[in-house]
């Protein structure tokens, strides 16, 4: 008995392409490491002794970027 090669219905490609999109969605969400990044890494400055208050680091200046309009 020979069987028909089956049709790619409308519902299965858009099934698949939605995996694809979730398997796309995922993959750029991975955080993505770099040999260079780890060793351009500085080293941990000491804790204050008196709490330390507000310093502007690195990351808050990037978030500072993120605001503007």
């Amino acid at each position: 008995m020979s069987q028909s090669p089956t049709r790619l219905s409308r519902r299965t490609m858009f099934a698949g392409a939605g995996a694809a999109g979730a398997v796309a969605a995922v993959a750029a969400m991975l955080p993505s490491r770099s040999p260079q990044a780890d060793a351009a890494a500085a080293p941990p400055r000491p804790a204050p002794q008196r709490g330390g208050g507000y310093t502007l680091s690195d990351h808050v200046k990037q978030y500072y970027k993120t605001t503007r309009v």
